[in-house]
């Protein structure tokens, strides 16, 4: 793993548990052991990987002294609709660099996104996608509509939802 990779990843765990996502004591301990590997420092960052079992309780806050020292801190916003709206560009953004999967990411959109913003116009080709891709099986495939082509389709629906990024939600958050 390389520095950058190992920075994205915490910074991937920051963004997530500012949105509310569950992120257990083993990947922060996780992230933190790779970012050390990786030529990463910080005085937290170490006590961090360095946490035994029975310490785990501690890697929340180490983690987030970590995220201080390192500059990558994140908040979400304050207003829930804007936060729901950062959590959905975000996990967008995830989608378009390939982190995550389109099927999985498409469907995250739409359950926890798109329902708490009463499915709004620039989330229903996203939320088309996300359907189509939970609803696909064999029979699909047998005439013609591959999984994988409904992916890339679900992809490039969230490239351009990235790209139509309405001024109203441009606050996706605040990196500290």
């Amino acid at each position: 793993m390389t520095e950058e990779d190992a920075l994205q990843e915490f910074s991937r765990l920051a963004h997530a548990r500012a949105f509310g996502r569950s992120v257990g004591s083993d990947q922060l301990i996780r992230a933190a052991l790779d970012a050390l590997i990786s030529g990463i420092e910080s005085p937290s960052l170490a006590m961090l990987a360095g946490l035994l079992r029975s310490a785990e309780s501690e890697a929340p806050e180490l983690f987030d002294q970590a995220l201080e020292e390192l500059g990558l801190v994140f908040v979400a916003p304050s207003d829930p609709r804007a936060a729901t709206w950062a959590f959905a560009y975000w996990i967008a953004g995830q989608i378009v660099d390939g982190s995550l999967d389109p099927a999985i990411g498409t469907y995250q959109i739409w359950v926890d996104a798109a329902y708490d913003l009463d499915y709004p116009q620039e989330l229903r080709e996203v939320v088309s996608c996300a359907i189509n891709l939970d609803s696909w099986n064999e029979d699909w495939g047998v005439r013609g509509v591959p999984f994988e082509a409904l992916k890339a389709e679900a992809a490039d629906a969230a490239k351009r939802f990235l790209t139509q990024k309405p001024e109203q939600h441009i606050n996706t958050g605040v990196h500290e």
